[in-house]
């Protein structure tokens, strides 16, 4: 174990991975068959279909542990690597324990967030495949994406170009698409701000494409992402996206890919991406790594399949939330527990000492810049104040019938005055409160989690969803509002509520699933507001329709679907060493 204080999170993973046991061993100690591992180096696929058909009669079913955070700084709080620590943690003290994250996107990965690979002792490896395309998903789904774009395209400049007659013998009937309801985008999977807005079929001949408006989103913000993340099996994959709904023809009616007969070819696209792939903690615990991030639009959840599958192999499994609870807690609660019918036994919330300190009144924290003096000295009033943000975020897992614990996930610069306080205070409201220092000790440090988190499984819950699926769009937006964000209510504008009373009267949005849109750095709509706001109302301007994942995505505020990349981006000190073809610099 190398000690994270003196080396970058790229070296600590080139150490672990001399010692790591063969893909072989861990496919015996997964009790797995030859047969289900699809062969990917050192990061194999595991042959979902074969091994649920194998497993789906038997009774093992493993404790379901989430984990969520409060409402964190522009930095992060560490949820990936606290699931990683947890996990190692739990292997510690004897336990059979895994988990299932998200596969990191390119964008952030070569900007200014990082890989999302955890950090320190607490880190998935191997992470230069991890964090450079792993095995293909990403790049599947980018290929499927954008194929379903190259045939809208095509098909419009063919008929402009064509008469009926011509479009007949071609086997196509006029779908008569409008080009200004175009609803779908290209895809990449980095952060290009130059591709927010773009003009295409700019060519001097009617071959060369149809000229329209159109912008290029990130990858990872495909509504195939949020299909993915969602499918049951590949026959739930397939039927999903064929009924993705494309554009609309100047009638007003759907224009799907079942229309433009391209959802087979993109399921063929996406065929491999059902299955999970295999990595390790530094440590040589197993994790699954399925479906990707992007949280404010996608559901922000690792998959419903990597978590059914995990169930079946851990006796501990952990499974991680984007953004803060009011965000992938809530988007966990009632939409991905609902489609899978899993029901978890616990919900660690992570806390910083540094994120409490900025919700109490601290100063602005900005990524790439010096972290003023009040989040690296003590500061047990900000603290105090703050810790109202974290029993907010506590009360919405009590409110889930979770039983929560909360997880103090120590930085260096806390003080031991400051972790009593919080300590104390978790105590006062009556919640489970852990110490881990997994980042430099990795499991050893984790072991007081691990253990609270076994205490918390033993005991028993009483889960149940915040809104029925009766409830109208409106009314659930109205109680997510004031019972999750503490909203004063909600405030429609004009394009929002016409577009909610047409989905309220059409029976086929009955069952769609309510994903809310907003800022992850504020409770509320504006990311300016910490703590806990109150006051205030939440204004939606826009539903975003998501046929083939069956979602509504209610608007607060603008969302930027392409993030733009920083002046100190993280690809200027990525490089490999040529002698021996390892990458450096990557964190």
């Amino acid at each position: 174990m190398l000690d994270p204080t003196v080396y970058a999170d790229w070296q600590i993973a080139q150490e672990a991975e001399k010692t790591l046991p063969s893909v072989e061993e861990f496919r015996k100690k997964l009790g797995l068959l030859e047969e289900e591992i699809i062969p990917y180096g050192k990061t194999p696929k595991l042959d979902f279909i074969k091994i649920m058909k194998r497993l789906e009669n038997t009774e093992k079913k493993g404790k379901y542990i989430e984990v969520t955070a409060i409402t964190p700084t522009p930095l992060g709080e560490g949820k990936s690597t606290t699931s990683l620590g947890l996990i190692e943690g739990l292997a510690k003290l004897g336990k059979n324990a895994g988990g299932c994250l998200r596969q990191p996107s390119g964008g952030p990965t070569m900007n200014v967030k990082g890989s999302a690979a955890g950090g320190g002792n607490a880190l998935l490896i191997p992470m230069t495949e991890f964090s450079l395309g792993l095995t293909g998903d990403i790049n599947d789904i980018t290929n499927a994406h954008n194929l379903a774009m190259t045939a809208l395209n095509a098909r419009m400049q063919h008929e402009r170009n064509y008469d009926d007659e011509r479009l007949k013998k071609a086997g196509l009937k006029r779908l008569d698409i409008d080009p200004e309801r175009i609803q779908w985008n290209f895809v990449m999977d980095f952060c290009c701000q130059a591709l927010r807005k773009m003009e295409i079929g700019l060519g001097e001949g009617k071959l060369d494409g149809f000229r329209m408006e159109t912008k290029t989103n990130i990858a990872v913000s495909s509504e195939l992402m949020a299909i993915l993340a969602v499918s049951k099996d590949l026959k739930d994959l397939r039927e999903r996206i064929g009924k993705i709904v494309l554009a609309y023809d100047k009638k007003g009616n759907p224009v799907t890919t079942e229309d433009l007969e391209v959802a087979g070819a993109m399921t063929a696209w996406m065929r491999n991406t059902i299955n999970p792939t295999l990595c390790y903690t530094v440590e040589g615990q197993p994790v699954l790594v399925h479906a990707g991030p992007f949280a404010n639009i996608a559901i922000g959840q690792s998959s419903v399949i990597g978590d059914r599958l995990g169930l079946k192999l851990f006796d501990y499994h952990v499974t991680e939330s984007g953004f803060a609870a009011d965000i992938g807690f809530e988007k966990f609660w009632n939409v991905k527990c609902r489609l899978s019918g899993l029901k978890p036994d616990c919900s660690v919330v992570v806390a910083t000492i540094r994120a409490l300190k900025m919700h109490g009144g601290g100063p602005k924290v900005t990524p790439g810049k010096k972290l003023p003096k009040e989040y690296t000295e003590e500061n047990l009033t900000l603290l105090e104040k703050g810790a109202e943000n974290l029993f907010h975020h506590v009360n919405l897992v009590k409110k889930a019938g979770i039983v929560p614990v909360v997880c103090i996930n120590r930085f260096a610069t806390d003080t031991d005055k400051e972790i009593q306080l919080l300590r104390d205070l978790c105590e006062q409201h009556g919640v489970r409160c852990a110490l881990s220092e997994h980042w430099q000790y990795g499991g050893e440090g984790a072991e007081e989690l691990a253990r609270k988190v076994i205490e918390a499984c033993e005991e028993k819950t009483e889960f149940k969803y915040l809104y029925p699926l009766d409830m109208p769009l409106r009314d659930r937006v109205e109680k997510i509002a004031r019972e999750v964000y503490g909203a004063d209510g909600v405030d429609w504008a004009p394009l929002a509520l016409e577009k909610a009373e047409r989905f309220e009267k059409e029976p086929k949005y009955a069952d769609y699933a309510t994903m809310m849109v907003k800022t992850h750095l504020s409770l509320s709509h504006d990311p300016e507001l910490k703590g806990v706001p109150k006051g205030w109302r939440l204004p939606i301007r826009d539903i975003l329709e998501y046929s083939g994942a069956r979602f509504l995505c209610p608007m607060a505020g603008t969302i930027t679907m392409m993030p733009g990349t920083g002046s100190n981006p993280a690809y200027r000190k990525v490089d490999v060493d040529t002698d021996t073809g390892e990458v450096k610099g990557l964190f």
